[in-house]
């Protein structure tokens, strides 16, 4: 059985997953094969002209106790996506989802998302500047708001399981007093729930950690923001 979710589009609903999956667009993650299939992302552009990501996948499955005989992994990042953007959490607006059975692949799988305008990964809107033109009372600001994002999504038991600093991204708009910080996050394919909300919070800041260049100092700050939203502390950060 086919499934299928979409925001709100001109496509009818029966042609939705031909029409995405035959959009064409620049690779910006060429297919590899992993999880017995492959999968990679296009960058395309939708009827309205808005820019998009389609993640493209064939028998790309994950297996697990509710799932033993296997399930699309874009359904895994569905569920996340949609939990974690319930708790507040800044993610990609989801366009399209859908899986459908195939004879030779098992399963075709797509997920599509809007980009995040204007954003722009943190350590290179920090390499071009970013910091240096906002001063640091702003990036207090990104660096709180990214530890209000973690907190929100681990109270409610979410584990992003791949928080490396590559998929933290931020948007500064405005300038000096009223300048609006938003910081996201991507990449939730392995995004899942652990039985507490501290065993999630564990992984992800300690692996948050060792795949980033905070400084000493910045690290300290985050921690304090991430641990006073988080409500407690965190042992061994």
């Amino acid at each position: 059985m086919a499934v299928q979710i979409a925001a709100e589009t001109e496509v009818a609903p029966q042609d939705r997953f031909d029409y995405y999956w035959n959009q064409r667009g620049e690779w910006v993650e060429e297919p590899n094969v992993r999880r017995g299939g492959e999968s990679g992302v296009q960058r395309v552009v939708g009827r309205d002209g808005q820019l998009l990501y389609a993640k493209r996948q064939t028998g790309h499955i994950y297996r697990s106790w509710l799932h033993p005989f296997g399930r699309p992994t874009v359904l895994r990042e569905l569920d996340a996506l949609t939990g974690v953007s319930r708790l507040g959490v800044r993610v990609p607006q989801i366009v399209f989802c859908g899986a459908q059975p195939d004879p030779q692949y098992k399963w075709r799988a797509l997920l599509v998302t809007k980009s995040l305008d204007g954003f722009d990964e943190l350590e290179k809107w920090e390499a071009a500047g970013g910091r240096a033109q906002y001063g640091e009372a702003v990036y207090e600001r990104v660096l709180k708001d990214l530890a209000e994002n973690l907190a929100r999504m681990h109270k409610g038991r979410w584990q992003h399981s791949c928080i490396y600093i590559k998929h933290v991204f931020v948007r500064v708009t405005g300038e000096g007093d009223s300048a609006q910080v938003e910081v996201a996050l991507i990449d939730l394919e392995k995004c899942r729930q652990r039985l507490t909300a501290y065993r999630a919070a564990s992984h992800d800041m300690k692996q948050l950690r060792r795949h980033s260049s905070f400084s000493d100092t910045d690290w300290k700050k985050l921690v304090y923001f991430y641990e006073t939203a988080f409500g407690s502390a965190i042992k061994g950060l």
